[in-house]
Protein backbone atom coordinates (compact mmCIF):
# COMPACT_ATOMS: atom_id res chain seq x y z
CA UNK A 1 0.00 0.00 0.00
CA UNK A 2 1.62 3.29 -0.67
CA UNK A 3 0.80 6.63 0.84
CA UNK A 4 -1.31 7.48 -2.85
CA UNK A 5 -3.48 4.58 -2.21
CA UNK A 6 -4.35 5.19 1.02
CA UNK A 7 -5.42 8.87 0.47
CA UNK A 8 -7.24 8.20 -2.98
CA UNK A 9 -9.56 6.03 -0.78
CA UNK A 10 -10.16 7.87 1.69
CA UNK A 11 -11.10 10.61 -1.01
CA UNK A 12 -13.02 8.29 -2.69
CA UNK A 13 -16.11 9.12 0.31
CA UNK A 14 -16.03 12.88 -0.04
CA UNK A 15 -13.76 15.51 -0.45
CA UNK A 16 -11.33 17.15 2.34
CA UNK A 17 -8.45 19.58 3.03
CA UNK A 18 -5.40 18.39 3.72
CA UNK A 19 -6.19 19.06 7.66
CA UNK A 20 -9.39 16.43 7.38
CA UNK A 21 -7.01 14.62 5.89
CA UNK A 22 -4.99 14.45 8.79
CA UNK A 23 -7.99 13.74 11.34
CA UNK A 24 -9.23 10.58 9.00
CA UNK A 25 -5.53 9.16 8.94
CA UNK A 26 -6.03 9.59 12.63
CA UNK A 27 -8.45 8.24 13.34
CA UNK A 28 -8.49 5.07 11.05
CA UNK A 29 -5.48 4.65 9.10
CA UNK A 30 -2.84 5.65 11.73
CA UNK A 31 -2.42 2.14 13.04
CA UNK A 32 -2.32 0.35 9.76
CA UNK A 33 -0.83 3.39 7.84
CA UNK A 34 0.52 6.37 9.36
CA UNK A 35 1.44 9.74 7.90
CA UNK A 36 2.41 12.70 8.49
CA UNK A 37 1.40 16.36 8.11
CA UNK A 38 4.22 17.02 5.51
CA UNK A 39 3.89 13.39 3.67
CA UNK A 40 -0.38 14.12 3.20
CA UNK A 41 0.41 17.74 2.25
CA UNK A 42 2.97 16.98 -0.13
CA UNK A 43 1.10 13.30 -1.70
CA UNK A 44 -1.56 15.82 -2.11
CA UNK A 45 0.34 18.30 -4.60
CA UNK A 46 1.53 15.40 -6.11
CA UNK A 47 -1.73 13.29 -6.79
CA UNK A 48 -3.00 16.80 -8.05
CA UNK A 49 -0.38 17.27 -10.44
CA UNK A 50 -0.91 13.78 -12.01
CA UNK A 51 -4.54 14.55 -12.48
CA UNK A 52 -5.91 12.05 -9.76
CA UNK A 53 -7.09 14.94 -8.13
CA UNK A 54 -8.36 18.52 -7.87
CA UNK A 55 -8.47 20.97 -5.73
CA UNK A 56 -12.83 21.28 -4.86
CA UNK A 57 -12.48 24.80 -3.11
CA UNK A 58 -10.47 26.83 -1.80
CA UNK A 59 -11.44 28.61 1.74
CA UNK A 60 -9.78 31.56 3.66
CA UNK A 61 -5.93 31.63 4.60
CA UNK A 62 -5.18 29.14 1.38
CA UNK A 63 -7.22 26.11 2.84
CA UNK A 64 -8.11 23.74 -0.30
CA UNK A 65 -10.61 20.84 -0.55
CA UNK A 66 -9.63 18.42 -2.33
CA UNK A 67 -11.69 15.63 -4.71
CA UNK A 68 -11.12 12.62 -6.02
CA UNK A 69 -11.16 12.51 -10.29
CA UNK A 70 -12.73 10.22 -12.38
CA UNK A 71 -8.73 9.39 -12.97
CA UNK A 72 -8.17 9.24 -9.14
CA UNK A 73 -11.68 6.46 -8.97
CA UNK A 74 -9.55 4.34 -11.53
CA UNK A 75 -5.88 4.37 -10.25
CA UNK A 76 -7.77 3.47 -7.38
CA UNK A 77 -9.98 0.19 -8.53
CA UNK A 78 -6.63 -0.48 -10.48
CA UNK A 79 -4.86 -1.29 -7.18
CA UNK A 80 -7.81 -2.53 -5.20
CA UNK A 81 -8.10 -5.05 -8.20
CA UNK A 82 -4.66 -5.68 -10.31
CA UNK A 83 -2.30 -4.80 -7.63
CA UNK A 84 -1.16 -8.01 -5.24
CA UNK A 85 -0.35 -6.69 -1.41
CA UNK A 86 3.28 -6.82 -1.14
CA UNK A 87 3.69 -9.18 1.89
CA UNK A 88 5.89 -8.58 4.83
CA UNK A 89 9.24 -10.66 4.34
CA UNK A 90 11.35 -8.89 6.50
CA UNK A 91 10.65 -8.94 10.47
CA UNK A 92 13.55 -7.46 13.08
CA UNK A 93 11.39 -9.03 15.96
CA UNK A 94 12.64 -12.59 13.98
CA UNK A 95 15.49 -12.10 13.07
CA UNK A 96 16.38 -11.75 16.24
CA UNK A 97 15.10 -14.49 17.62
CA UNK A 98 17.35 -16.46 14.78
CA UNK A 99 20.11 -15.66 16.81
CA UNK A 100 18.96 -15.84 20.51
CA UNK A 101 22.01 -18.20 20.99
CA UNK A 102 24.06 -15.94 21.23
CA UNK A 103 22.64 -14.35 24.28
CA UNK A 104 22.08 -15.16 27.89
CA UNK A 105 19.26 -17.29 28.52
CA UNK A 106 18.54 -14.16 31.10
CA UNK A 107 19.20 -11.76 28.01
CA UNK A 108 17.42 -14.20 25.66
CA UNK A 109 14.49 -14.72 28.02
CA UNK A 110 14.14 -10.95 28.63
CA UNK A 111 14.17 -9.88 24.74
CA UNK A 112 11.16 -12.30 24.32
CA UNK A 113 9.14 -11.12 27.32
CA UNK A 114 9.91 -7.79 26.07
CA UNK A 115 8.27 -8.29 23.03
CA UNK A 116 5.27 -10.13 24.76
CA UNK A 117 5.26 -6.61 26.32
CA UNK A 118 5.14 -4.69 23.64
CA UNK A 119 2.36 -6.80 21.95
CA UNK A 120 0.23 -6.87 25.05
CA UNK A 121 0.74 -2.66 25.21
CA UNK A 122 -0.15 -2.50 21.16
CA UNK A 123 -3.32 -4.81 22.19
CA UNK A 124 -4.34 -2.47 24.94
CA UNK A 125 -3.91 1.09 22.68
CA UNK A 126 -5.97 -0.62 20.01
CA UNK A 127 -8.81 -1.80 22.63
CA UNK A 128 -8.45 1.73 23.55
CA UNK A 129 -9.25 2.77 19.79
CA UNK A 130 -11.87 0.57 19.73
CA UNK A 131 -13.47 2.34 22.74
CA UNK A 132 -13.03 6.01 21.75
CA UNK A 133 -13.75 5.98 17.99
CA UNK A 134 -17.15 6.76 17.07
CA UNK A 135 -18.04 3.93 14.75
CA UNK A 136 -20.90 4.59 12.46
CA UNK A 137 -22.44 2.37 9.54
CA UNK A 138 -20.44 4.41 6.57
CA UNK A 139 -17.88 2.09 4.67
CA UNK A 140 -14.57 3.85 6.37
CA UNK A 141 -16.24 2.77 10.24
CA UNK A 142 -17.08 -0.84 8.69
CA UNK A 143 -13.12 -1.50 7.50
CA UNK A 144 -11.82 0.26 9.77
CA UNK A 145 -13.52 -2.43 12.35
CA UNK A 146 -12.24 -5.07 10.07
CA UNK A 147 -8.45 -3.55 10.29
CA UNK A 148 -8.89 -2.99 13.52
CA UNK A 149 -9.90 -6.95 14.88
CA UNK A 150 -6.83 -7.79 12.87
CA UNK A 151 -4.43 -5.48 14.77
CA UNK A 152 -6.29 -6.93 17.67
CA UNK A 153 -5.76 -10.56 16.76
CA UNK A 154 -2.14 -10.06 15.42
CA UNK A 155 -1.32 -8.27 19.02
CA UNK A 156 -2.80 -10.94 20.74
CA UNK A 157 -1.17 -13.99 18.74
CA UNK A 158 2.49 -11.95 18.93
CA UNK A 159 1.98 -11.78 22.89
CA UNK A 160 0.92 -15.64 22.95
CA UNK A 161 4.17 -16.83 20.50
CA UNK A 162 6.43 -14.84 22.79
CA UNK A 163 5.58 -16.45 25.84
CA UNK A 164 5.52 -19.94 24.28
CA UNK A 165 9.19 -19.51 23.06
CA UNK A 166 10.29 -18.85 26.44
CA UNK A 167 9.15 -21.70 27.63
CA UNK A 168 10.50 -23.43 24.91
CA UNK A 169 13.80 -22.25 24.98
CA UNK A 170 12.81 -22.93 28.84
CA UNK A 171 12.24 -26.77 27.74
CA UNK A 172 15.61 -26.88 25.54
CA UNK A 173 18.32 -25.79 28.14
CA UNK A 174 16.80 -28.52 30.05
CA UNK A 175 17.39 -31.22 27.96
Amino acid sequence: MSLRHAMLGLLADRPASGYDLMKRFETSLSNVWPATQSQVYGELGKLTKAGLLEVAAEGPRGRKEYAITDEGRAELRRWLTETKPDPVRRSDVLLRVFFLNHLTPVEATAYLMGEAERAAGQHRVLEEVERNVDWGDDPLSVNGRLALEYGLRFMTMREEWARWAVEELRKSRER
